[in-house]
């Protein structure tokens, strides 16, 4: 769908700003959200800020990827925004901790969509080949929110008070609006039939019941409904398959899945949550226990995770456009994301800090190489009317993967350190400034369990990343096509040459 010069540059800086948009809310919202629970007086609910904003965006993607292609993606895109600028403001005037937590549901819901139609819309605007650089653009928006977030969310917070990380995205949403109303162009929607409602009924049942299980899964009083949660979300995903293999229009095509560019592809997106984003929250508490460095220091290693995942992601972007080339860069990134990683577990106590930051930087060079880049790969390798469906499948895996693994190495770093710990030190009181304060010998044990607890997580997530290289191998050596038909008709055959 060819555009002129300006309407496509008014498009891309109103998709990039969108993207921003949801990508910063979370990081500014984080910094913000003690402040936010204490003054509300809820601080025992103070997760579900953070867990019902999660779990909204997470079940929905799937919902909002089906309804782009039956209703159009302009509809989902503009709905989403208005919906996102509304709920933001709405959070901002809550009075109480129920509000709130309603508020971030929908905001949450609405944020599903601005990511997913920005992929989805590009898609349909660029031809195979051009889409890399311009969905890398859109995708610089994660890392540049991480890197400025919560220094952002912190001077608002102190500056103006907590409503205004809700209410900042108001003006910038409202431009955003404005810009998407005159550059997003009417894309014709594409089959039109009986909407799945049963598989998303049972997709969300599923989804909400494992991010509830793993979440609970390292609390000892929550054990019971933990099993319960692990029981429904096993029986509900189940019967959602047995759906999708037999509805006529199914909310997730299991079928594409036989296509080696979708599978590979899918497993390859999987990698960036699992790997990469479960750890990267953790890696502060680690650098201030076992390296012994303040909160400022310890600070400096995600951002250079950060760092080195925007240069990638960008770099690779800008030469897959020129080339059509694509295979290359999964296998390359993944090969050093497992290499960042395996130097993480082997570095000794004691190493200097510039150690382990450089090893996380080739992570996240790794990482950002293949992050948006296959993303516009599978996108490629399926039909124009299932566009929005195969970009909410494979953000959804990354999703569903990062939240997973996040809770689950939260959960081990938990009980394991409560069991290793040296006596005198209370675990549910603990803070990096109480261990700095201890003499050297405690500190030396302290540093040594959370080097023994992070070790075999850093060999997880590095075969996590070998996994990866398998899935990069598997991808079919093809070029992306110049074709000025953005996307093929229905068609199962593999990328064109």
């Amino acid at each position: 769908m060819p555009l002129s010069p300006l309407r496509f540059r008014l498009l891309v800086a109103s998709l990039l700003a969108v993207s921003f948009l949801g990508a910063l809310d979370n990081t500014v919202v984080s910094t913000a959200i003690a402040t936010v629970a204490g003054q509300l007086g809820a601080l025992e609910h103070m997760s579900w800020i953070v867990v019902g904003y999660t779990l909204a965006s997470t079940v929905l993607l799937p919902v909002l990827g089906k309804l782009g292609d039956r209703i159009g993606p302009r509809a989902v895109f503009l709905s989403s925004v208005a919906v996102f600028i509304l709920s933001s403001v709405a959070c901002g005037f809550a009075n109480g901790i129920v509000w709130l937590i309603v508020a971030r549901v929908i905001q949450g819901m609405s944020s599903a969509g601005l990511q997913l139609m920005s992929q989805t819309i590009i898609a349909e605007v660029t031809t195979p080949r051009q889409r890399p650089k311009y969905m890398s653009i859109i995708g610089a928006a994660f890392p540049v929110a991480i890197l400025i977030g919560p220094v952002l969310g912190g001077i608002i917070t102190d500056t103006w008070g907590w409503p205004w990380v809700f209410w900042i995205n108001a003006p910038v949403g409202i431009v955003a609006f404005a810009l998407a109303l005159v550059a997003v162009p009417h894309i014709q929607p594409g089959r039109i039939g009986r909407f799945d409602f049963a598989g998303a009924i049972a997709l969300t049942i599923g989804l909400v019941a494992l991010v509830l299980a793993v979440s609970w899964v390292g609390d000892s009083a929550q054990a019971a409904a933990s099993t319960v949660a692990f029981v429904v979300a096993a029986v509900a995903l189940v019967v959602f398959f047995v759906i999708e293999l037999r509805v006529e229009e199914p909310l997730v095509p299991l079928g594409w899945f036989r296509d080696r560019t979708v599978a590979a592809g899918t497993v390859i997106s999987a990698i960036v949550g699992i790997g990469l984003f479960s750890i990267t929250s953790y890696l502060p508490t680690y650098f201030q226990m076992a390296y012994r460095t303040s909160a400022t220091v310890s600070g400096l290693v995600p951002i250079a995770t950060v760092f080195g995942m925007l240069v990638s992601n960008l770099a690779t972007g800008w030469l897959v456009s020129r080339t059509g080339h694509y295979r290359v860069y999964p296998l390359v990134g993944t090969v050093l994301g497992a290499a960042g990683l395996g130097a993480m577990a082997l570095l000794p106590a004691g190493a200097p800090l510039w150690a382990p930051a450089v090893a996380m930087a080739v992570v996240g060079l790794g990482t950002g190489a293949f992050m948006s880049l296959i993303v516009a790969v599978v996108q490629s390798a399926v039909p124009r009317q299932e566009t929005g469906t195969i970009t909410a499948s494979v953000n959804l895996v990354r999703q569903v993967g990062a939240t997973v693994a996040t809770a689950l190495i939260g959960g081990i770093i938990g009980a394991t350190v409560v069991a290793m710990l040296p006596t005198g030190l209370h675990p549910a009181t603990l803070t990096p400034a109480i261990v700095h304060a201890q003499g050297p010998e405690i500190q030396q044990q302290v540093a040594h369990v959370y080097q023994s607890v992070f070790v075999p997580i850093f060999v997880a997530l590095a075969i996590t990343y070998v996994v990866g290289i398998v899935a990069s191998i598997l991808l079919p050596n093809r070029r992306l096509s110049d074709d000025t038909d953005p996307l093929r008709a229905a068609s199962t055959a593999s990328i064109p040459a």
